[in-house]
């Protein structure tokens, strides 16, 4: 493997080309007319434009890249996450032009890619699973038996989709109906497919993933867990690794389960398996997402591995050179997503000219990025600018270290999540382990940021005065003893 395509952008591209360049690959860049000058274009070996802004005409044009990296004799192709990465078409354009997929085969993509068939190739497994109907359902009176047998609260879901498209919570039957037209509509506008199936809404759930890799020789592993329960809008904010809330024995028994999901559908590569954890610690199995994670770094902090080297040598047909018993948990590592949006303005995108950005750096902190200060953020993609990852021995180190590279991150002109980053990580809830996916539900507001962030500045107010006074003393010693 001498070259390869990163079918991506932003700081998921940049990630992947670092660990290309380390390993003696050559890498070669894709980018929409906006993307011209972006950091991931200057750093590949080779670039060329793949089309208009919306990523519509750029980079979903999955036909264009395929041409692209023929064209430049690309060995395999690497496509990051979102975007064409659990795509199962895209997959299979890679596959039928001898073009390695750094990822799953197409069959693991079709089957995972569906929740009800992701459900049903995990059935043989014994794999837990939250009580409901395993079959897509659109009539009313159905979903009413069914509801009525597993009880309310019930939880519609789309089958083909996720990021909290196409899902509902109904408390009671007066609003099935409703409700059930609803995530069908919704899901058939965001996937083209309405099907939605019923399962019993679990109340106050902690999500934890297991991170798996797998290469083509019959290996298996699981790297422990990552938690990613601090949620708005069922999309992940903050992720943590490993969870403060499973204890050995409930660590071991998820990873063997995720690891019976990843061989329910032959997987090879990186993944991640996820589940609900209940107030009894019982977990279900979720669903399982077909690539690198966006939360990777927390994982490659605590196991000291680097995820896609290990995706590229499983790519390669090499043998995994690391063993279940050699894996152990060490220190702790925490992930903020650092979005252009504004948590004072109900997280709505704020777009413009980052007139000042300058990331925090010193031990234990890392900083996956892919904006420079000068640069506009668009509208046209996904709004995450970086993210922001400390590691400590411990959970508190790791906040703690947190909380000073948020001061650090020094960026003007737009609006960000590091204000809301600050407060979770100051929150008591969050500092206890005690809390679970309606963290931000109950405990955060604007408000609470802005009454947060008066009484940071008065604090901070009080210290410099103090400090002002010390020295003046400090100053005035000497003629006081004369």
């Amino acid at each position: 493997m001498k070259k390869i395509l990163v079918a991506n952008r932003g700081e998921i591209a940049l990630r992947v080309m670092r660990t290309a360049k380390k390993m003696g690959i050559k890498t070669v860049a894709i980018f929409s007319e906006i993307d011209r000058n972006a950091p991931h274009v200057k750093f590949a070996d080779e670039a060329i434009c793949i089309g208009q802004a919306p990523s519509n005409q750029s980079y979903l044009k999955a036909d264009k890249i395929i041409e692209v990296a023929k064209l430049l004799n690309v060995d395999a192709i690497h496509p990051g996450y979102g975007f064409l990465s659990e795509n199962v078409l895209f997959a299979e354009l890679c596959e039928a032009n001898q073009i390695i997929f750094i990822g799953p085969k197409s069959k693991a993509i079709k089957i995972m890619g569906s929740k009800l068939a992701a459900k049903e190739a995990v059935k043989a497994y014994n794999i837990p699973m939250v009580p409901g109907i395993d079959e897509a359902i659109t009539d009313v009176s159905k979903a009413k038996l069914v509801a009525a047998e597993i009880g309310y609260p019930i939880l519609i879901k789309a089958s083909a989709g996720g990021g909290g498209k196409g899902m509902r919570i109904v408390e009671t039957e007066n609003d099935l109906e409703s409700q059930m037209k609803r995530a069908i509509s919704e899901a058939t506008s965001a996937f083209g497919d309405g099907s939605v199936f019923i399962e019993k809404y679990v109340r106050s759930p902690r999500h934890i993933e297991i991170q798996i890799i797998a290469d083509t020789h019959g290996k298996t592993l699981h790297l422990f867990e990552p938690e990613c329960s601090i949620q708005r809008r069922h999309q992940k904010v903050i992720e943590e690794a490993p969870s403060s809330v499973l204890s050995e024995s409930l660590r071991t028994e998820m990873g063997k389960a995720a690891i019976k999901v990843a061989q329910s559908c032959d997987y090879i590569g990186a993944g991640t398996v996820e589940f609900l954890l209940d107030e009894q610690h019982n977990f279900y199995f979720l669903e399982m997402n077909t690539r690198l994670q966006v939360e990777h770094p927390v994982t490659e902090f605590i196991t000291g591995l680097d995820l896609v080297e290990l995706q590229i040598q499983i790519a390669r047909g090499e043998v995994l050179h690391i063993n279940q018993a050699d894996l152990k948990i060490k220190g702790h590592a925490l992930e903020l997503r650092v979005y252009a949006e504004d948590p004072l303005n109900d997280f709505l995108p704020s777009v413009g000219l980052l007139k000042t950005y300058k990331i925090p750096s010193g031990q234990g902190i890392r900083v996956d990025n892919g904006y420079e200060e000068g640069m506009e953020v668009p509208i046209f993609y996904d709004p995450m600018l970086s993210k922001l990852i400390t590691y400590g021995k411990t959970r508190e180190e790791a906040i703690q270290l947190m909380r000073k590279a948020i001061d650090d991150y020094k960026i003007a002109g737009i609006k960000t999540t590091l204000p809301f980053g600050k407060f979770v990580c100051e929150h008591e809830a969050f500092k206890s382990g005690h809390f679970d996916t309606h963290f931000i539900k109950t405990y955060y507001t604007s408000e609470a940021v802005k009454d947060y962030a008066i009484e940071e500045a008065k604090m901070a107010a009080l210290i410099a005065v103090k400090q002002f006074f010390e020295d003046r003393n400090t100053i005035n010693l000497p003629h006081s003893n004369s």
